[in-house]
């Protein structure tokens, strides 16, 4: 256990951030093995929503290494838990209160894998009493490891992370996703989409929001929105972007949590103008 003398950040002499990014790297370099060699393809939550052996192989895989070095932490995964969004919100709610719970997306961006579009990652996320203190997103296809901590920064191979400077709409490159919930949250987010791409410089959608949200942290992206997101879509991304100096609440402005299932996340600057406009076409939830 710890106490007041031992960062938030370890137990004893293990650095959760540092077993955090060996863990990501392994499950990283296991996917990225199967890229193109997976047998079995079957939807989840509606035929949008795949998922692959390869998925439920690097959870049991992330799982296991997680439970080696910290037997008495909660693993909170998308692969245990069943499809859809209230399943996702009843399994959050029953594991939040554990005072360390790993939040893990073993394949972020699993439609990208099958049609190998080399635009996907392996996001962990470390909260303490709901706090998340350990952010770590991975993209083994291009090698890029996105780590944060609590207080203490975020980096790309070794680089602090700084969001982006823009300061207007009409200057900025923002990101979205499709929902895969056709009928509930893709509409929303389709009125954003109309909204806001004539006020911006232009809209990417690329397929995985850990990574989107990785590229608001590395100014790469000056903000990113979606309808409908899981925690374990964007714990890790959260705390890169709010310690890369950036903004993150729900799509109404509340701050951000656990619970948050809109998400708007920029580079601070763009946060205000991008929530009007959402809230003006009616974008901001279901």
């Amino acid at each position: 256990m710890t106490n007041s003398n031992i960062p938030s950040f370890a137990v004893g002499s293990k650095s959760f951030t540092a077993v955090a990014i060996n863990i990501a790297s392994k499950a990283g370099e296991w996917i990225q093995s199967k890229l193109g060699d997976f047998n079995k393809l079957q939807t989840k939550y509606s035929s949008h929503d795949l998922v692959t052996e390869v998925d439920k192989g690097a959870e049991t895989m992330i799982r296991n290494l997680i439970q080696t070095h910290f037997p008495h932490h909660v693993v909170l995964g998308e692969e245990g838990v069943a499809p859809g969004p209230d399943a996702s919100k009843r399994a959050l709610e029953q594991l939040s209160a554990a005072e360390y719970l790993w939040i893990v997306d073993p394949l972020d961006g699993t439609t990208n894998f099958v049609h190998g579009f080399p635009f996907f990652s392996i996001s962990l996320a470390l909260a303490h009493k709901g706090e998340v203190i350990v952010g770590v997103v991975y993209n083994p296809v291009h090698n890029e490891l996105y780590v944060a901590e609590k207080g203490k920064g975020a980096y790309l191979k070794g680089k602090r992370m700084q969001v982006s400077s823009e300061t207007k709409l009409i200057d900025s490159l923002v990101a979205t996703g499709f929902p895969a919930d056709r009928a509930g949250a893709l509409p929303v987010n389709m009125r954003g989409v109309q909204a806001l791409a004539p006020k911006v410089r232009n809209l990417r959608v690329a397929g995985s929001a850990a990574l989107h949200m990785a590229y608001v942290a590395a100014g790469r992206l000056s903000g990113f929105w979606e309808i409908g997101l899981n925690s374990w879509d964007m714990a890790a991304g959260a705390l890169l972007i709010s310690e890369s100096g950036g903004k993150v609440t729900d799509t109404e402005g509340k701050p951000y949590s656990l619970h948050v299932r809109d998400v708007l996340a920029t580079n601070g600057h763009i946060h205000d103008e991008i929530r009007q406009e959402l809230s003006e076409a009616s974008a901001i939830g279901i």
